[in-house]
């Protein structure tokens, strides 16, 4: 958008202004997609498995991060222009006291919103993973410390578990079904 402004400034000068001053002017205007370019071309965000990181600035620097467990939403919007060059508009609404982290002028936006969505889906299969396996765990160690043999409810827990994982259960069933093992 900023080379687009600069031609038309550009070519305007030139219509209506003598050659040395539309030569200025042009010149001028010129530093504005420069700057804006070395904002953008410095400004970089990540999706790793616990967060989004957004770092940006080229005369200042800023940070921010959202943890994949504390965001609640994902929007995105993309203009006529974004559609046809390929950028837009990405939110992310978190329970954070922050709220909303806004990332402006995004190559390929819903790439970068499909790639959180899916960070949190896998994020949200490792914390239920971790979980079970803790269980598992405590199970195991009351086996060992009660002499109760409970290693036949870890392994159905760890069944349970892998059919979760495949989707051949809800979450609700798992947990009804986790509940009955255990005998809550």
């Amino acid at each position: 958008m900023p080379f687009l402004i600069w031609i038309i400034v550009s070519v305007l000068s030139a219509i209506f202004f003598t050659a040395s001053t539309a030569l200025v002017i042009i010149l001028i205007v010129a530093v504005y997609p420069l700057i804006a370019y070395f904002i953008w071309v410095h400004n970089i965000w990540a999706v790793t498995n616990l967060r989004v990181i957004d770092e940006g600035g080229f005369f200042t620097r800023y940070a921010k991060e959202s943890p994949l467990d504390k965001i609640n939403n994902i929007e995105y919007e993309q203009s006529f222009w974004g559609r046809v060059f390929g950028f837009g508009n990405v939110d992310i609404q978190t329970a954070a006291e922050m709220g909303e982290t806004s990332y402006q002028m995004i190559h390929h936006p819903k790439k970068l919103k499909d790639t959180i969505t899916h960070a949190q889906e896998s994020y949200k299969k490792m914390q239920v993973s971790h979980q079970t396996q803790q269980l598992a765990k405590a199970i195991a160690d009351q086996s060992r410390t009660t002499g109760v043999s409970t290693t036949l409810v870890a392994d159905e827990l760890h069944k349970l578990f892998e059919l979760l994982q495949k989707g051949a259960i809800s979450q609700e069933e798992y947990i009804s079904q986790k509940r009955k093992l255990l005998g809550e």
